[in-house]
């Protein structure tokens, strides 16, 4: 199996989750937070987008999709245009809110359409470059693709736990 194709199976098993998420959620599901200071379902898939855009335009060295292709406009959030929402607080993260089903998978799946591109371009000998030194060690390209696989994985499980339990109710 080409390393291009592992990590367009990894991406894609967070977008069908994020679309499973996603599908026939009432904006009230989608906006509420399971308890004081939890994160609401719609903060969580923008978080999974962000963070995805932001790392992936970063090492592929392209303007985020998040602003080239307008949606942080669209979008309309009191957050500057480089939030990903690593680091928020409960507040800021409550600002997320508003933004309908459609938008979230709709912003989701161009960033997954971007980082697909992107992705198809590489080969085993592409993962060993350093692309972040602020860590020790320094990361990988591997390592930046697969902690941004993994991060999303845990955010989408959350995500679908907290629809369940909206939905038990």
């Amino acid at each position: 199996m080409e390393v291009s194709a592992v990590f367009a199976d990894a991406f894609s098993r967070v977008q069908e989750e994020v679309h499973a998420v996603l599908d026939g959620i009432s904006q009230v599901h989608l906006d509420a937070r399971p308890g004081p200071g939890a994160n609401s379902i719609a903060w969580l898939v923008w978080h999974i987008a962000r963070v995805q855009d932001d790392h992936v335009a970063e090492v592929a060295g392209r303007e985020q999709t998040w602003t080239a292709e307008g949606w942080h406009e669209r979008f309309g959030l009191p957050l500057a245009a480089d939030a990903t929402g690593y680091g928020h607080t409960s507040d800021q993260a409550a600002e997320v809110k508003g933004v309908t089903a459609t938008d979230l998978q709709g912003y989701y799946d161009a960033v997954h359409r971007a980082t697909l591109a992107y992705v198809a371009t590489l080969v085993p000998a592409d993962l060993d470059r350093i692309v972040d030194t602020n860590w020790d060690p320094a990361v990988t390209l591997g390592v930046r693709l697969v902690s941004v696989a993994n991060d999303n994985q845990q955010h989408t499980g959350q995500a679908a736990y907290i629809r369940g339990l909206f939905e038990s109710f």
